[in-house]
């Protein structure tokens, strides 16, 4: 079990972890989170809108065909910033800084299934105007356009929503659920905190020392991503058991603690996801599916160390985000 030894101090890089948690727990939650007006109005109430998330037409990949099962689709792009105080109505003035988590989440047109690539950080690809470069640095080079830009071009197929998340309710949320069972692949300690072999329940403190730790690991952010996925899975778990889905309090205490935290693309409001979640009412666990975008491992640019994408298998992954068959994906 976690032994709580000290408090685990707020640092941004747990955030990759609450940004997939923000959506996920309103999309996979949806129907129930949004079944009353209460909480239909807390969710558009509580989070902030912002205009001037994409990129200029001639400089998106070419639309999907009209009532194509690719244009049904949802892609939904998730970044995580230490900005969000500072965010008013113009997200595209977010520069000056670099995400420190970007997921890229694609809901199938049959709404059957989730799929949730990370991608690290430390990716060297092109950035229009910047040449190559990590791709967290487009959000200080051009804002999020410019980070929605240079996504799209990586995957070769549009962006339908933006949201950017701060992490800083990622301890109410989890405390909110009770708590969350994960199973660590290795024995650490983080954050003052005591992290067993196998699974284990966690509060709030503990999960943000659990997802945020790299040092402890050979491979740093590889096993931490690896970390964070192992504890999306327990929250989803608890957010899909009978005893959260029956508990308007604890569905209720979840969207409230996310939605102040979040910072959306007009287009991504309750009716969306009230009626993409009615639509998911069957998706369970094991129909959500995570994996990283493929890479070659590490290397260097001049002093930079970087993360070499597998261009091979990245051209084999767009096909699959153009044609909405990420099924047939391989990770």
């Amino acid at each position: 079990m976690a032994n709580n030894h000290a408090a685990a101090p707020k640092r941004r890089t747990g955030r990759i972890v609450f940004i997939s948690l923000a959506v996920l727990l309103v999309v996979v939650a949806g129907a129930a989170a949004l079944y009353t007006l209460n909480l239909a109005r807390s969710f558009d109430g509580g989070r902030t809108v912002v205009e001037n998330v994409f990129p200029e037409e001639s400089e998106r990949p070419e639309a999907p065909e009209p009532d194509s099962e690719a244009e049904k689709a949802q892609t939904i792009l998730l970044l995580g910033s230490d900005t969000r105080g500072e965010i008013s109505d113009d997200i595209d003035e977010i520069t000056g800084t670099r995400s420190d988590a970007i997921m890229v989440m694609h809901i199938p047109a049959e709404r059957d299934a989730v799929y949730v690539m990370s991608l690290m950080r430390d990716n060297w690809v092109p950035i229009e105007g910047y040449g190559n470069n990590k791709i967290n640095a487009a959000l200080a080079f051009g804002g999020v356009p410019l980070m929605v830009g240079t996504v799209e071009n990586l995957i070769d197929s549009r962006i339908d929503h933006v949201a950017v998340v701060d992490f800083e309710g990622f301890e109410g949320l989890t405390d909110a659920l009770g708590g969350v069972t994960v199973n660590s692949e290795h024995a650490f300690s983080a954050g003052g905190h005591n992290f067993s072999q196998g699974p284990q329940q966690l509060d709030g403190e503990q999960a943000l020392a659990f997802v945020r730790e790299r040092k402890s690991f050979s491979d740093g952010d590889y096993q931490r991503a690896r970390n964070q996925q192992a504890y999306l899975k327990g929250v989803i778990n608890t957010m899909l058991s009978r005893d959260t889905l029956t508990s308007p309090g604890k569905i209720s205490d979840s969207v409230e603690a996310i939605v102040p935290f979040l910072t959306v693309d007009e287009g991504l409001n309750s009716k969306f996801v009230g009626s993409l979640g009615f639509e998911m009412r069957d998706v369970r666990s094991g129909d959500i599916h995570f994996f990283t975008s493929p890479t070659l491992g590490t290397g260097m640019e001049g002093s930079q160390s970087v993360v070499r994408p597998d261009w091979d298998r990245i051209d084999e992954l767009r096909e699959h985000f153009r044609n909405d068959t990420l099924e047939l994906y391989e990770p």
